[in-house]
C-alpha cells in the first residue's frame, strides 16, 4: 500500500478544507449551536428551549414513564435537577451525534464532487495510487475531520454542561458511562455513516451543493430518535448506545464495501 500517496491526498484535502472559510464556518456553527447554545437554553431558559427545540416540551411528562434504571439514577434529585439530567444527558445525546454525522458528510460532499467542481478530478485520478488507495484516502479525510470535531465538541459540551448546571447540581455529573460509549463507539460509526452515504452522492453529483442535497436525508433518523425520546418510546442507555453503534458500524461496512466496488477510476476518466 502506498502510504505516502495516501497521506499526501489526505493532507491536500485537509488543506483545502482549512482554506475554505465558508466551509470552516459551517463546520463550527452547527456544533456551537448544538453543544453550547442548546444546553444553556435547556438549563437557564427552559421555556425558550422548548420553543427552539419543540421535542424538549415532551420532557415534562418523562419522569412518570422512565424505566427503573433511569428512575434509580434520578433518585434524590429535585424536579429541576431531574429535568436538567434528562435534557442534558439523555435527550441531547442524539443531538451530539449530529456533529460527526453532518460534518463528515459535508466534507465527503466536498470530496469527489468538490474535485469535479474545482476541475481537479482529472489530475487526482492520474495519481500513482490504486483505486482502493485513492478511495481509502478520500474517505479517511472526512472521517478524521468529523471525529476531530466530535471529540473537541464533547470536551466543550462537558465543560458547558457542568458549568451551566452547577448552581442546581452542585457537582460534576457529566459525562456518565453511556456518554463514554457514545463518544468512543457510536460517534465514529456516525461519522462513517455520514461519509459513506455521501460517497455515493459525491460520485454522482456534479457540484458540492448537489451532493449535499442528495445526502441531507441522513439526519432524519437522528431527528426521529430525538422525537422518540421526547414522547417516551424509548430512552438512551448504555446498552442502547452499544447496540446503536453496532448497527451503524454494520451499515458503514456495507456502504463502504459497495462504494469501493462502484468506484472505478477508468469509468470516471471516461466521463470527464
Amino acid at each position: 500500500m502506498n502510504g505516502r500517496a495516501i497521506k499526501a491526498i489526505i493532507y491536500k484535502d485537509l488543506k483545502i478544507v482549512a482554506q475554505n472559510k465558508n466551509l470552516m464556518l459551517s463546520l463550527f456553527i452547527v456544533p456551537f449551536v448544538m453543544l453550547v447554545i442548546f444546553p444553556i437554553l435547556a438549563v437557564l431558559f427552559p421555556t425558550a428551549a422548548k420553543v427552539v427545540v419543540p421535542p424538549l416540551a415532551g420532557l415534562n411528562g418523562l419522569p412518570q414513564h422512565l424505566p427503573v434504571s433511569l428512575q434509580s439514577e434520578l433518585t434524590g434529585l429535585n424536579a429541576k435537577q431531574r429535568g436538567d439530567v434528562l435534557a442534558l444527558v439523555y435527550f441531547l445525546a442524539p443531538v451530539y451525534l449530529v456533529i460527526p454525522l453532518t460534518n463528515a458528510s459535508v466534507i465527503a460532499g466536498n470530496s469527489f464532487a468538490g474535485e469535479k467542481e474545482r476541475k481537479t478530478l482529472e489530475a487526482l485520478l492520474y495519481t500513482p495510487t490504486t483505486d482502493g488507495e485513492l478511495f481509502l484516502a478520500k474517505t479517511l479525510s472526512p472521517w478524521l475531520i468529523g471525529m476531530g470535531l466530535a471529540l473537541a465538541g464533547f470536551v466543550v459540551y462537558t465543560v458547558v454542561v457542568n458549568v451551566v448546571a452547577w448552581p442546581e447540581m452542585g457537582r460534576v455529573f457529566f459525562p456518565n458511562a453511556m456518554w463514554i460509549v457514545l463518544v468512543l463507539w457510536v460517534a465514529p460509526a456516525a461519522a462513517g455513516l455520514g461519509l459513506s452515504s455521501m460517497v455515493f452522492a459525491s460520485l454522482r453529483a456534479q457540484s458540492v451543493q448537489e451532493a449535499n442535497q442528495l445526502g441531507s436525508v441522513i439526519v432524519v433518523p437522528l431527528v426521529l430518535l430525538m422525537v422518540a425520546q421526547a414522547v417516551g418510546v424509548f430512552y438512551f442507555s448504555l446498552w442502547l448506545a452499544f447496540v446503536l453503534g453496532l448497527l451503524l458500524w454494520a451499515i458503514d461496512a456495507v456502504l463502504l464495501w459497495l462504494g469501493g466496488r462502484i468506484f472505478q477510476r477508468s469509468e470516471m476518466i471516461a466521463h470527464l
